[in-house]
């Protein structure tokens, strides 16, 4: 596990050694163990590495047999061994036993195509000397980031992070105020666009060539869920458990402590449940939990840990959190509004302090069905087939008239939200259900000046156009699609990255291994999702592995009380920032409405937990890395 940056200058100048040192020395703390260097005339790539397999004998750069072809690379290759030894009947030679060694074998024997071979998580660099091009790439869903940044005079520049991309002088900072409009919809910015114009995100599953300052990118993969396979409810079960237990045994292959991120949820549940099986020692597990006890699921934790027979370690969040925030502003680089980075940094570090390694339960939910607004997407389907009229009588106007507390999650509340969107379009009303700011919002939020700049973009696009890439399928499928292709790698596998690596911490995901995505795109929908009642295969999966009062029961998913810190401990921090000159400046926000969601959410009116974090931590980027 590594970080990894470099450049390749188009005029053939001679790289100079001292830009890819600063860019290296960045992210040092993605690879505190050792660095590596590859420095030849025009091309100049740099590594950071963090040891995890072939202590001895792995530094990087590797090169193939000729030594004409130069790898650095960031990552794991679960099925290295195997693919090791068909190389070696093919007649290739290896001088190490790492898993960076095949990668580059595999390149000299299929080209772009062994890519297909890999079953991991990657993004590495391959230079050419015979070629003279540079080769870019990334894992299939996107657990390893790749930026890079093409100039105007064809170099290339890239890195794992910004804070590497934007040590080299010629990157400059303009921002892209279209991605700061889609921030502001998904909290985060959907690659390929980054929050810098002269900055582009490699988007999962595909690979980039640089040669003679010109770059094609292409797809090598994305899921199908059009090809369903017949299959009973019992042999899903057994074949989810078997596969889901293969990607779980080879994540723990490791040369150094390894433990495990244990939420108390169904994903994370079932991976501890299959570890302690596959283990010979207790599994050293890693809670987190919050004082407001809305939002900690440490008992059912603790249980699971129990259960297995699991070494437990909990850690409690507090409000003092803030005190972190600078440090996630300059580890994301970019807006970043997903408020569980915070929980996930603290739970990164307490890890770190016993493992090198943990493997979690990302992605299960976008494979399995495990989101209410699945449920709420099939329930609008039968709801729009009720008669207009006798939806407004008999539902919409008894459900508005009973009272709810906006500040507290009810069945009310949810059900009011869920009659704000259902009769929308579908791409819309998914939109609301995933948006911190909708149309109607940044109507009254927007500065004209900013709302001209954007030329009638509409983040609403981006999803459109993969729902209908969805091959024809049933909403919930197709909505899980678009998840896959959207939310899970440009916030949820960020978020993990980041924290994780910020701390020198590998972090590891069965569920993400692309033969499960596949077998799970392949099941029916009516399989993972029995009715409006969620995630129902992987739910009878996980009852097999521990106590059935962990797995049924209302989703909770990862939530962070900072609506109630705004009014508390942060109530001062928040003001300084958001109502700073500086900020009401912008040109972006309309002062007068930044103000009213302050004053509103403060006395207690309102609930703008999402709208204030979300604008908080733009406003702090805005001041870390353009002011």
């Amino acid at each position: 596990m590594c970080g990894i940056t470099g450049f390749v200058n188009a005029n053939r100048e001679r790289a100079d050694r001292s830009i890819l040192e600063a860019m290296n020395h960045a992210i040092i703390h993605r690879g505190p163990d050792e660095d590596g260097f590859y420095l030849n005339d025009n091309v100049a790539l740099a590594m950071r590495r963090l040891s995890i397999i072939d202590l001895a004998s792995g530094q990087q750069p590797i090169y193939n047999e000729d030594r004409t072809k130069a790898i650095v690379f960031n990552g794991e290759i679960y099925n290295y061994q195997e693919l090791r030894e068909d190389l070696v009947k093919r007649g290739h030679k290896f001088y190490t036993k790492s898993d960076t060694e095949v990668v580059i074998h595999l390149y000299d024997e299929y080209g772009v195509d062994g890519l297909q071979h890999l079953r991991g998580m990657f993004a590495l660099a391959i230079w050419d000397e015979v070629d003279q091009s540079l080769f870019l790439a990334r894992d299939r869903v996107g657990k390893k980031p790749m930026l890079y940044s093409h100039q105007p005079n064809g170099d290339l520049i890239f890195g794992s992070e910004f804070q590497a991309v934007l040590k080299h002088p010629l990157v400059n900072r303009e921002v892209d105020f279209e991605a700061i409009d889609n921030y502001l919809s998904f909290l985060c910015v959907p690659a390929p666009m980054t929050a810098f114009k002269s900055i582009r995100k490699l988007e999962p599953g595909h690979w980039l060539r640089w040669k003679e300052g010109e770059i094609e990118t292409k797809r090598y993969w994305q899921p199908d869920f059009s090809r369903k396979i017949k299959i009973t409810e019992e042999e899903a079960i057994e074949e989810t458990t078997r596969i889901l237990r293969e990607s779980t045994r080879l994540r723990m292959i490791s040369e150094v402590p390894l433990g495990a991120f244990l939420s108390g949820g169904v994903d994370s549940s079932a991976v501890v449940a299959l570890m302690a099986q596959e283990s010979s020692q207790p599994v050293k597990t890693f809670s987190i939990g919050f004082e407001e006890q809305d939002f900690s699921e440490l008992k059912y934790a603790k249980r699971v840990a129990e259960h297995v027979g699991a070494e437990y370690h909990e850690f409690i969040v507090r409000p003092n959190a803030l005190d972190v925030i600078p440090l996630l502003v300059d580890h994301y680089g970019e807006p970043y509004a997903d408020s569980s980075a915070i929980p996930t940094y603290y739970v990164s570090k307490e890890t770190r302090k016993h493992v090198t390694v943990a493997l979690n339960g990302d992605g299960g939910d976008e494979s399995f069905a495990g989101y209410e607004r699945y449920a709420a997407m099939r329930i609008a389907e039968k709801y729009a087939k009720v008669p207009a009229a006798l939806r407004k009588v008999l539902i919409e106007t008894p459900v508005g008239l009973l009272p709810s507390n906006e500040l507290k999650r009810s069945r009310i509340r949810d059900a009011k939200r869920f009659l704000r969107s259902a009769n929308l379009p579908r791409t819309e009303r998914y939109m609301r259900w995933v948006s911190t700011f909708n149309r109607d919002t940044k109507k009254e939020l927007y500065t004209n000046e900013f709302r001209q700049t954007l030329n009638g973009s509409d983040p609403a696009d981006l999803l459109e156009a993969w729902f209908e890439k969805a091959n024809g399928t049933k909403t919930v499928d197709a909505t899980m699609f678009t998840d896959q292709m959207t939310y899970l790698p440009n916030d949820l596998l960020v978020k993990v990255d980041i924290a994780s690596m910020a701390n020198s911490l590998e972090a590891r995901s069965p569920f993400l291994d692309h033969k499960v995505i596949e077998f799970a795109a392949s099941l029916p929908e009516s399989l993972k999702m029995r009715g409006f009642a969620t995630k129902s295969l992987l739910k009878k999966v996980a009852a097999r592995l521990v106590p059935r009062e962990v797995i049924y029961r209302r989703k909770m998913g990862f939530g962070v009380p900072v609506g109630k810190w705004f009014r508390g401990e942060m109530k001062g921090f928040v003001k300084d920032i958001l109502l700073s000159e500086t900020s009401l400046k912008r040109g972006i926000m309309r002062p007068e409405i930044i103000e009213r969601y302050v004053e509103e959410h403060m006395t207690g009116l309102r609930d703008h937990s999402f709208q204030i974090w979300t604008l908080l931590m733009l406003e702090l980027w805005f001041q870390r890395f353009i002011d």
